[in-house]
């Protein structure tokens, strides 16, 4: 045969084959076979599906952005009719609504909240948790793009920032237990009647680690940083509450396991995760700061005048050191004031002429400067104020309003002072006065 009629019959049967396979090519992916309107309707009708599913409809713990604002428990029971009850734990409302939803097609598939609801209190840009977040509120989302299925798990992303969420099934008990969870923040704010310090002890099953614990309630968010020197680790975290406990994210890695569910212990405040093979991540109280600065000394006598300030209408405010007692001193002053009066702020003036001045001035009346002597208490690295007189009258009493605040300043066990990292919006450098007592705690600026 020749050469080139061996190379003819070749092609030949070449071709047969290959026409051959393509006939009869069971394999082939049917999904190339869809349109993608098919594919996209088929997908609508999946998530359609799985919404309806859940006999006591779906949970979801929403970060809108972990690394400045914590977790919102919201649960959902979707109906046929379009329609959607809801829940949440974005405050003391925790009843259930009624509103509309729709499964919409895009460019992928989304469930969106069409008409509002309380998932829409987290993407109300007017409505924000600290100056920072002005005009952004809490960074959430009502339109989320589905992507998914996953162990009995709904998976979408969100619309604004792309972040995932999970929806899970709820139970009963998610929908009873909804308020628990506002319990539980009380918790984690902690009670005045536990030591103010609070630590994150992490354990890896042979080496324990000490970070500071800072949390802000009005953002559910934890600055914790290690406390050892070079050791230069931080476990910055959102906190979600749950009715036992709390949820973090990100999660706490220890020892190369992820930790995100910590169980409240009601008998010594703590709240505790545990992995495997003794790795555990603690939250507890502590008697003492774990780091005693030199920062005191700048109040110390022979030092030059420095104007220390906090300000109830600026952003000193804000800061997450202020403690839920200072607060709540600083409102029983404004209650026992008459109506029109109100305190503007609490100053320290150290070392002028006159001396060492707590300076208290007010909105309709006239100022009040509380005159002391600073002593130092090298050993525990603290200052302590002692009274010499009111307004420069050594034989005047205590105001009646003022009692209950001043008193923690005038805390026979001493001050700490420490200087912040952070900033509170100005450039002035922040610093912290707390009681050695008790949970007061006061920030102000440093404003010479």
């Amino acid at each position: 045969m020749k050469i080139k009629n061996l190379y003819k019959y070749l092609s030949a049967a070449i071709l047969i084959l290959h026409l051959y396979s393509c006939t009869n090519n069971t394999d082939a992916d049917p999904l190339f076979d869809e349109t993608p309107t098919t594919r996209l309707n088929n997908q609508k009708s999946e998530l359609n599906t799985a919404l309806l599913s859940s006999e006591f409809g779906w949970k979801a713990v929403y970060f809108t952005d972990n690394t400045v604002l914590g977790g919102y428990t919201h649960l959902f029971k979707f109906a046929e009719d379009g329609t959607v009850e809801m829940a949440s734990d974005f405050d003391a409302d925790t009843k259930v609504y009624k509103s509309e939803y729709a499964i919409q097609l895009g460019s992928t598939v989304s469930v969106t909240f069409t008409t509002k609801n309380r998932i829409h209190l987290l993407s109300e840009s007017n409505n924000y948790p600290i100056p920072a977040l002005e005009a952004k509120g809490y960074l959430g989302d009502f339109q989320f793009l589905y992507y998914g299925q996953e162990n009995g798990e709904i998976i979408f992303r969100t619309n604004r920032n792309n972040r995932e969420l999970r929806f899970v099934k709820a139970t009963a008990a998610d929908w009873a237990d909804l308020s628990k969870n506002l319990e539980m923040e009380k918790n984690v704010i902690g009670s005045d009647d536990r030591p103010l310090f609070r630590m994150l002890e992490t354990n890896d099953g042979t080496t324990t680690h000490k970070f500071d614990f800072l949390f802000s309630a009005a953002t559910r968010f934890v600055e914790s940083n290690s406390v050892e020197t070079g050791y230069a680790v931080s476990h910055d975290m959102g906190v979600g509450y749950t009715p036992t406990g709390i949820v973090v994210s990100p999660a706490v890695e220890v020892g190369g396991q992820k930790l995100t569910d910590f169980v409240y212990n009601d008998a010594d405040g703590s709240f505790t995760a545990t992995g495997t093979n003794g790795v555990t991540a603690t939250i507890k109280y502590t008697d003492s700061p774990l780091v005693l600065t030199d920062d005191y000394k700048l109040m110390l006598p022979g030092q030059p005048l420095y104007w220390f300030g906090y300000f109830t209408n600026d952003y000193t405010v804000e800061a997450p050191t202020n403690s839920k007692l200072f607060n709540d001193e600083i409102s029983k002053i404004n209650a026992a004031l008459p109506e029109g009066q109100s305190i503007l702020s609490v100053e320290l003036y150290t070392n002028t002429s006159a001396g060492t001045i707590i300076y208290y001035s007010f909105e309709g009346r006239d100022p009040i400067q509380h005159y002391v002597t600073v002593e130092e208490d090298a050993a525990g690295k603290k200052i302590i104020l002692k009274h010499r007189a009111w307004d420069g009258d050594t034989t005047a009493p205590t105001p009646s309003f003022l009692a209950s605040f001043d008193k923690h300043l005038m805390d026979a066990n001493g001050l700490y002072i420490k200087k912040e990292s952070f900033k509170l919006f100005y450039s002035e450098p922040v610093y912290t006065i707390t009681s050695a007592s008790n949970p007061f705690r006061m920030t102000t600026w440093k404003l010479n």
